[in-house]
């Protein structure tokens, strides 16, 4: 169900000039002026160089002709938008004696948009100076190793410098603005990666998403893409991919439809066997089978991936996937027979023009239908080969790759706003005579984000090791091997509704801990909670993910029960242990075969106690059906359990095999446990539920996780800092570098529209009423 632009693409915009002191995507000088101080990175600074942009006006906002046409037309002619090169700037390094703890602080320093007064808030420096270990180091290990690193600061720079990417105006734009501006970068970038020699399958490209923080067009183009890749046979994919490569055409992936989304068998577009022809013809039967909510549908792709019903001298096929042309690559109209457009405002993702599809007796050639698995012959003969579940495959790598990007980025900016903020807003005092605290200093706010800080720690190792999965399975079906195929979709089904709903709770509570500032979009808070809200639901909808994983599970429950193998992630559910937790005193919390132990125990009981409800209620005479329907609510309960003992599993393992040079070993040692504790904690009732953790036990976990939110307090900043995001790539007020929060609120406000022109609202409604009650006066 893909509902949303899409997880598999970069984005980039509009050419602006350098914004003024103090705003999104710019150097800051004193409040109110137009001083300007350069950007500071780790001992070298880059500074964008003034360059304007001529827009362009587009009368029509459904055909950008000035950016479509040009991009279709003459793919490797790019548009000329005037851009100047950075600047290289050396950053001058303090004359007097450095001590070491301060040369680790240069050493974390980051891309800065510029410090609002040349200097970082001491607040923000004392929390930076106290780190237990090196950051640099953790934020290698984050992107896999230290050249990784330097390649993903060089992709990120390179993109950011350019001014066509500015997210300066962002909070201020109209949909129409938001959606030319996301056209312009998209066609950009294709020049931008030219000039760069960078290729979308070279190793600098999905490192370009991040920096370009998804505002880009075309997102489903790379679905296409994937689906074809996926999907298509060698010749489809000749023939297909050169042309989508070279923005020849842009397609889209249209398989929700307005009646249906995750439950895909009911979809109710057609696609129609013609043999005197040998076309398919495509119809959309009833309103209820509009294709609705494809990204890049509503006024820019030319062609899409259509999932349809089969038929075949009148015998339905179930789904397959179809090339679909929908708009002339001519003069950008639509083609005959088909009706689309925009579906209008969302709460988030203006910048995607998301879609409606009708489709009227649209004849496509035989050719079209993708066919790498399943074929129709000329004398319509119906072949299959492989699994049918392989027209699915296509979602599932969605699934898998929007948790990074839609999910697990969005938290961690969420907490590094957060907490940078925490540091610096003071509020009342924790002790008589003494200054305002910081609010993080207080445990109910340590409590509020700092397990929010694990879970985003313990989810980029979840993602890791799904990606390392899903890797092992696509080498398997290459090979025509389907055996991997359940198992993958059950892990992509089960996290992506797992991790989507913790990091969509993650951010809200970021943003409430924020308080009021947090409720300002210029905080960045809100665009990230309405951006990540929609992961819960595109993509399939959490809670029918969750029961597609509970069939897997109680499946292989029952399979496991018989004394069969089973797939790897699920043998811990025919090794049924008896007995009780043996932790002795809360230290003994802190161990994770302890709670990885106790996880496993509630998965267990939880899978099994539900396939036993289940098989009762059927024994009982219950329709098969019906029991399954009244099982459901613990099924989806089953499914959580499961899910998150193997994302704690995970994280220990990998903690395990850390090294335990530069203290990050220790400090992840203690997210690791946090994540843990804080699960247990929030759940209790499962885990005392059969006296497994007692009362008294119970008491040690609740002292062991408020201990460790003190111990990670002190490291909070440093472990923020470690995601290594940009200010230009966070776009927040509140959760900039230098932490100079009430000078950029101020200046940041001071570019709305509003605030630059004379209400109309005076003249024609508040002069009359206040001249009118002075007059009576």
């Amino acid at each position: 169900m893909q509902k949303h632009p899409q997880a598999w693409s970069s984005s980039v915009g509009p050419g602006d000039k350098v914004p003024a002191a103090g705003t999104p995507g710019a150097p800051a000088g004193q409040v109110g002026s137009s001083q300007t101080a350069p950007r500071r990175t780790r001992g070298t600074s880059y500074a964008c160089s003034a360059g304007s942009h001529a827009p362009g006006c587009l009368r029509s906002y459904n055909i950008p002709a000035n950016l479509l046409k040009p991009l279709l037309t003459t793919p490797n002619t790019f548009i000329n938008h005037p851009l100047k090169g950075c600047q290289r700037l050396t950053c001058p390094i303090p004359s007097q004696s450095i001590s070491a703890s301060r040369m680790a602080l240069q050493e974390n320093g980051k891309y800065l948009q510029g410090s609002v007064h040349g200097s970082v808030n001491p607040d923000l420096t004392s929390e930076r100076l106290t780190a237990s270990f090196s950051v640099e180091k953790l934020t290698a290990w984050l992107d896999g190793g230290a050249e990784h690193t330097r390649l993903r600061r060089a992709v990120v720079e390179a993109i950011q410098c350019d001014p066509v990417f500015s997210r300066e105006n962002q909070y201020f734009q109209s949909q129409n603005e938001r959606y030319e501006t996301a056209v312009r970068k998209a066609v950009h970038l294709q020049k931008k990666m030219h000039e760069m020699g960078w290729t979308e399958n070279g190793p600098e490209f999905k490192y370009i998403n991040r920096a370009l923080s998804g505002d880009v067009a075309f997102l489903l183009h790379r679905i296409f893409m994937r689906s074809i890749s996926v999907l298509g046979s060698n010749e489809q994919i000749a023939k297909w991919i050169p042309l989508a490569s070279q923005y020849k055409l842009i397609g889209s992936y249209a398989q929700t439809e307005l009646g249906h989304g995750t439950y895909i068998q009911g979809l109710e577009t057609t696609a129609v066997f013609d043999i005197t022809t040998q076309e398919f013809i495509l119809n959309t039967p009833k309103i209820s089978a509009m294709k609705w909510w494809p990204g890049d549908m509503g006024r820019s792709a030319t062609h899409a991936v259509v999932f349809a019903q089969l038929y075949v001298h009148s015998k339905c096929y179930g789904v397959h996937p179809f090339i679909v042309q929908i708009r002339s690559l001519q003069n950008h109209s639509l083609c005959p027979g088909v009706t689309a457009g925009d579906i209008g405002p969302k709460m988030n993702f203006e910048h995607i023009d998301n879609g409606y599809l009708m489709l009227q007796n649209v004849r496509i050639p035989r050719e079209n239908m993708l066919n790498k698995f399943c074929m129709v012959q000329p004398d319509g003969t119906y072949v299959r080969q492989g699994s049918q579940k392989i027209n699915y495959f296509t979602m599932t790598t969605v699934r898998i790759a929007l948790l990074s990007d839609r999910a697990v980025i969005p938290l961690m900016k969420a907490c590094t706003i957060a907490i940078r903020y925490s540091v610096v807003r003071r509020q009342s005092k924790l002790k008589p005579g003494e200054q305002e605290a910081k609010i993080l200093d207080y445990q109910t706010q340590q409590e509020k984000l700092l397990p929010q800080l694990a879970a985003a720690y313990a989810f980029h190792c979840l993602n890791n090791f799904l990606q390392e999965l899903f890797d092992k399975a696509y080498r398997e079906i290459q090979r025509k091997n389907f055996d991997m195929l359940p198992e993958l979709h059950a892990f992509s089904s089960g996290f992506k509704a797992m991790v989507t709903q913790y990091c969509t709770s993650a951010v809200e509570i970021c943003l409430r801990a924020c308080g009021g500032h947090g409720y300002s979009s210029l905080s960045a808070l809100p665009y990230l909670y309405t951006e990540i809200i929609a992961s819960c639901l595109y993509e399939g909808e959490n809670t029918i993910l969750l029961l597609q994983t509970a069939r897997f599970l109680i499946k292989c429950f029952s399979i496991a029960s018989t004394g069969q193998p089973v797939p790897p992630s699920v043998t811990y559910l025919a090794a049924v242990k008896h007995g009780n937790c043996p932790a002795k005193n809360k230290l003994d919390f802190l161990r994770p075969d302890i709670y990885t132990e106790a996880y496993q125990h509630v998965a267990t009981r939880l899978v099994s106690s539900t396939a036993a409800k289940l098989l009762d209620l059927i024994k009982s005479g219950v329709k098969e059906h019906d029991a399954w329907n009244q099982c459901t609510v613990q099924m989806a309960q089953a499914a959580k359990a499961h899910c998150h003992y193997i994302a704690v599993k995970n994280f220990a393992e990998t903690v395990e095999k850390l090294d335990t040079k530069a203290g990050i070993q220790q400090i992840m040692k203690h997210l690791c446990d946090l994540f843990a504790l804080h699960g247990i904690f929030l759940n209790a009732g499962v885990f005392l539920h059969d006296g497994y953790i007692s009362g008294a036990q119970m008491d040690m976990v609740t002292a062991s996780y408020l201990d460790l939110l003190a111990v990670i307090r002190k490291d909070a900043v440093p472990l923020v800092d470690a995601f290594d995001f940009t200010d230009k790539s966070l776009n927040s007020a509140l959760g900039s570098y230098d932490g100079q929060v009430y000078q950029r609120l101020y200046e940041w406000a001071q570019k709305s529209p509003t605030n630059k022109q004379m209400s109309p609202a005076y003249e024609r409604y508040l002069k009359p009423l206040l001249h009118n009650m002075q007059s009576k006066m």
